[in-house]
């Protein structure tokens, strides 16, 4: 208790009036109560404020008919007793009967009434998962019926109508037809066995395998709601560098026992496959792929697998890439792993989603260029059950990058998006960034695969290359933080994968008031506000830290904060590999003068970035190297633009803060502290970004820093000698 609380109540004791101190004590609680630790997500039910919309809420529901008895329509239950006292302030009764206000849920073969509507050709647009939420007078009365072909749709139906009460929508008329235009949308957790994230920015691995299977944790079952409310329907428990211990039986007894929480909530469960687990587990002397005996050993520990998870989804890998083992220690090709496990999770109806991810030091070519030239000339080769997992862009995440020529690439292999929701490039735990705009870039970008209009979202979704199965993954940024996420405004980044992967149509804007209103607040002042610096976000911080197309420029092996002077004897992980800084001038020329990175590029993307002046200069020096002195489209030579971005990014920053200063007054005190101190932190790092990249640089170039802008007040020896031993996420 604070040193004032304690004063006042010293005071009250010595007056000795009960009545005083029974009133404070009151107060004092309901200060703490008003207080939010963001435990609730997005998923909060706090009472409708506005008085003429609850008025009209509570005489549009009135009642619940719930057909059916399953797990799913279990939990549907109890998201509405949450759901309906929290927003309506009063409960809302199960009926069997119709009267107005009745909503009826359940799918057509639960419900004969469902079923008479004359729905089928629109249920049947809607797939397995989708849903329909629809006005109809059933009997006379004015009803809302919320339906789909299967228990799990109903269930996303359920949460996008809560979506509607708590951003306070009308639901007067309600005719909605939604269904995911991608099939597996799934969180890839980078967690460990010991409760460590690589990349984790939010505490410890929120699976506490020391206690399961005995002990489930409520925060397991929050997280299944979570994902089900933004329709995510899968989830990769471990890391990508694996360890073949969860492949034992007593781990695949815990796994068993998440997937049975997850179930009802329509969410598989996945792990990473280790391709070395047959000699690290079975004692084999080898784990060649087209050998009998180690394919055996996977037939029989997948067959394992689904005897405990009857609905396991499948495994996903990371093989001969950064020391993880695979195929290519025996000779073998990627299609040759990658469908050594397909076949033996076919019977099962399980997918292996192989990644993409390789690049080696060995090789002398681009590392942008290296999966590409991998996989390429393996395409049509794998299995009906294997999808490439391909990062957004050839690189590794950076704040700005060209989409992966993968896309577009590879016609007969299904390809399936992988981008990273946790901000291992992007400020780590400290910073607002926003993602959707980022995501909606890559997956707006034209590859011309199939002419102009070729886009990424159209490749992953299979309308372009009619892929068999679809998906879309992100690298989960969630831990053991009591919000879940560490930064407040990062758990929008978890929202927006899981709305984006269900329709990547949806606007960033439209995402970013969704999620203020239902995690924070509905006043319009505060969501305009908030709205605009989430927008902002991600472009001020690629301006502090990588503007015009520089890149991978971050500190090595934490990825915290600027190192551009670090050399190291592996090239491709040095930043001075990537930005080539000399006297001459900076970038990387990946054009056909240098690597031709640029020529894996279909020709009608090609040509945005070929031509230096008229390229992107958003991506300038991502393929071009060119001299200080060179004039940007604004007129500046490109040192000047570097210091107008640097330092723009720096006074955005600070507008953010001013920004935010303003909202004090709309919403929780807690959160709004947290936020305000995070902004502080942003803002020095931006300072020292700024600082340390344009005297590094400067040291190249020669020329000033303009006048009208704030000089270095520490040396770039200062800079140098940081070090971050123990940063989160390492």
């Amino acid at each position: 208790m604070a040193v004032a609380h304690k004063t006042i109540i010293k005071r009250i004791t010595a007056i000795g009036d009960k009545k005083i101190f029974v009133l404070y004590f009151l107060l004092l609680v309901c200060s703490f109560l008003h207080a939010e630790d963001g435990y609730e997500l997005w998923l909060r039910y706090k009472p409708v404020s506005d008085a003429a919309v609850l008025a009209s809420y509570k005489q549009k529901i009135t009642s619940i008919q719930l057909n059916g008895n399953s797990p799913t329509l279990q939990v549907i239950k109890e998201e509405l007793s949450l759901a309906f006292p929290g927003l309506l302030k009063t409960t809302v009764p199960y009926v069997s009967d119709f009267r107005n206000g009745t909503i009826l849920i359940g799918t057509p073969s639960a419900s004969s009434t469902i079923k008479s509507l004359g729905l089928d050709s629109r249920l049947n647009a809607a797939g397995e998962e989708g849903y329909l939420i629809v006005s109809k007078t059933i009997n006379g009365k004015s009803c809302i019926v919320i339906t789909g072909n299967s228990d799990k749709g109903v269930l996303y139906g359920v949460f996008a109508f809560l979506r509607l009460l708590q951003t306070q929508q009308s639901i007067q008329s309600l005719n909605i037809a939604s269904a995911p235009l991608i099939k597996l949308r799934l969180l890839n957790h980078w967690d460990n066995l010991n409760r460590t994230v690589e990349r984790g920015y939010a505490g410890f691995s929120i699976w506490n395998w020391h206690t399961l299977p005995g002990y489930i944790d409520q925060r397991y079952k929050d997280y299944a709601r979570a994902n089900a409310s933004i329709g995510i329907n899968g989830s990769v428990l471990t890391n990508v560098n694996a360890n073949a211990t969860v492949l034992t039986a007593s781990y695949l007894e815990k796994v068993a026992a998440l997937a049975n929480v997850f179930r009802p909530y329509g969410i598989k469960v996945y792990l990473t496959a280790r391709f070395s687990a047959p000699v690290e587990l079975g004692r084999l002397h080898t784990a060649d792929p087209l050998n009998d005996t180690v394919q055996q050993w996977w037939k029989d520990k997948v067959k394992e697998i689904y005897t405990l998870i009857p609905d396991f989804g499948g495994f996903l890998v990371k093989a001969n890439s950064e020391g993880q083992p695979g195929p290519q220690n025996y000779g073998r090709t990627h299609a040759d792993g990658a469908n050594m496990l397909a076949d033996a999770v076919a019977p099962y109806k399980g997918i292996i989603m192989w990644r993409a991810f390789v690049y080696s030091n060995e090789v002398p070519d681009d590392r942008h260029k290296q999966a590409y030239n991998e996989f390429v000339p393996l395409d049509g080769k794998f299995r009906p059950n294997v999808m490439v997992q391909v990062k957004n862009g050839a690189i590794d995440f950076q704040p700005r990058e060209p989409f992966h020529p993968l896309f577009g690439a590879m016609p007969k292999t299904p390809l399936m998006m992988e981008f990273q929701v946790t901000q291992e490039y992007l400020g780590q735990g400290t910073s607002m960034a926003y993602l959707a705009p980022y995501f909606k870039e890559c997956l707006e970008s034209d590859t011309y695969s199939n002419g102009k209009g070729s886009t990424v979202a159209k490749i992953i979704d299979g309308s372009t290359q009619s892929y068999s199965i679809t998906g879309m993954a992100g690298v989960a940024n969630i831990g053991n933080d009591i919000n879940w996420c560490g930064h407040p405004f990062a758990q929008a980044n978890w929202y927006s994968l899981g709305r984006l992967a269900w329709n990547h149509e949806l606007a960033s804007d439209q995402i970013a008031d969704e999620w203020l209103r239902m995690t924070f607040t509905n006043d319009k002042q505060f969501v305009t506000a908030a709205k605009s610096m989430m927008m902002a976000s991600r472009e001020i911080m690629a301006n502090y830290m990588t503007p015009i197309g520089l890149h991978h420029i971050m500190g090595t092996g934490h990825h915290y904060g600027p190192a551009p002077w670090v050399k190291l004897a592996r090239a491709d992980w040095s930043p001075v590999y990537y930005h080539k800084a000399d006297s001459a001038g900076i970038g990387f020329n990946r054009t056909a003068t240098g690597s031709n990175a640029i020529g894996q590029y279909f020709p009608g993307a090609r040509t945005q970035w070929e031509n230096p002046a008229t390229a992107d200069e958003r991506y300038l020096l991502w393929f071009h190297h060119l001299p200080w002195t060179w004039k940007m489209s604004d007129g500046r030579t490109l040192w000047d633009e570097l210091c107008h971005k640097y330092n723009s990014g720096v006074d955005s920053v600070r507008w953010m803060q001013k920004t935010w200063d303003a909202q004090q007054s709309k919403i929780d005190n807690q959160r709004f502290q947290q936020v305000k101190m995070l902004l502080a932190i942003q803002q020095d790092e931006a300072v020292w970004w700024r600082n340390a990249c344009l005297l590094y640089f400067q040291t190249f170039s020669k020329m000033r820093i303009p006048d009208q802008y704030e000089k270095p007040d520490k040396s770039l020896e200062y800079y140098m000698q940081l070090r971050f031993p123990f940063a989160p996420g390492n």
